[in-house]
């Protein structure tokens, strides 16, 4: 087998840093360097994890063109898992950050990759489906959670969730729409520079050393809630904490990343939703029982009925093309997920409590 060179971007990152330690593992002869700019709180914490597992790390900016041209040697891969991830972020003094990192970062990235050679593995999300669509799916309400409909109005929705023909024709937040624009620069830069890619529509990614917050990270918020005893709250749809996410296990997700290193040819030039779908998806309410049941703590849980600019009922994943295109569905259910991030907090109580028990 090659030995890769691989760039990954948000090296210390949640996505990033996992992927960087999970690849180093694997495959130990791969020279891979990790770039982060440190912005996220917590992510310092993963320098140290880098490097003891022969990891490179450079502090820099993917919005500074000149941090990646200071980047010595060839690379084969670049991963970018470089991303202000939160739909709220863009709505107010952030919305620059989120542009310049989430498109502008991109861009830059892509050159970079078009200067090396390298092939292009772009993490995007779901957020990329217009709000008001999502809004528009047909739900029944069952006693703990949203249920997908058999009857839907609209393409690309089906019970087994949202597939990639889904319209995206309307608004979706600053975060969402600066993820669909690098999609667009991906495929400029595939027909004009060579640039080989592969799209990755992820829904919500959740696993230990995600340092969660209410915005982004909801998975392990609410674990980290249950573990230190602090309230919950069920935002929107009456209060009910109905409304449904999937959810996708980081080591599912490097399963993908896995395959689409040493299979490119298979995917070069696609888009795919990938997510935990249907059979590994939770409501807030059921969450919540699952928290508690695992860490043995009760928590009160706060009720806002009114729904938030932004707030959808419920979000699954079709994975139905990227099962049928590469083999991948995902293994891990929301109680392994719950369970690694408890065992993570337990085992790192110390240096996680100032950052998920603020």
């Amino acid at each position: 087998m090659n030995s890769f060179s691989i760039l990954i971007t948000g090296g210390c990152g949640f996505v990033g840093s996992n992927l960087c330690l999970l690849l180093k593992k694997k495959y130990p002869d791969y020279q891979i360097l990790a770039v982060d700019n440190l912005k996220r709180r917590g992510s310092e914490l993963n320098i140290a994890r880098l490097k003891q597992a022969g990891i490179a790390f450079i502090h820099g900016d993917i919005r500074n063109p000149e941090d990646l041209a200071a980047l010595e040697g060839n690379f084969d891969y670049v991963i970018d898992a470089a991303a202000e991830p939160s739909v709220m972020a863009g709505m107010g003094a952030t919305f620059s950050y989120v542009v310049n990192t989430n498109l502008t970062g991109t861009i830059n990235t892509l050159e970079f990759a078009a200067k090396k050679g390298a092939k292009f593995i772009f993490l995007s999300t779901s957020r990329v489906y217009p709000i008001s669509y999502l809004e528009q799916i047909n739900y029944t309400e069952g006693p703990t959670r949203f249920v997908l409909s058999e009857n839907q109005a609209l393409p690309g929705i089906s019970p087994r969730g949202v597939a990639e023909n889904f319209p995206l024709d309307r608004a979706r937040s600053v975060y969402g729409a600066t993820k669909l624009a690098s999609e667009l620069m991906l495929e400029e830069f595939r027909e004009f520079f060579g640039v080989d890619y592969v799209i990755n529509r992820c829904g919500v990614i959740a696993g230990p050393y995600q340092m969660g917050k209410v915005d982004q990270g909801v998975i392990t918020l609410w674990m980290a809630r249950h573990y230190w005893k602090k309230n919950i709250a069920y935002f929107g749809y009456g209060g009910t904490g109905k409304q449904v996410r999937d959810a996708l296990h980081i080591l599912d997700l490097f399963d993908l990343i896995d395959y689409e290193l040493h299979n490119f040819s298979v995917v070069s030039g696609k888009v795919l939703n990938a997510g935990g779908g249907a059979d590994i998806s939770v409501s807030l309410l059921e969450l919540t029982g699952l928290c508690a049941s695992i860490t043995g703590n009760n928590v009160a849980a706060e009720k806002s009925p009114e729904n938030r600019r932004g707030d959808i009922p419920l979000y699954i994943t079709d994975n139905t093309m990227i099962t049928a295109l590469t083999g991948w569905k995902p293994k891990r259910t929301v109680v392994d997920i719950l369970t690694d991030i408890y065992n993570w907090i337990h085992e790192n109580e110390s240096s996680l409590e100032p950052i998920l028990n603020s």
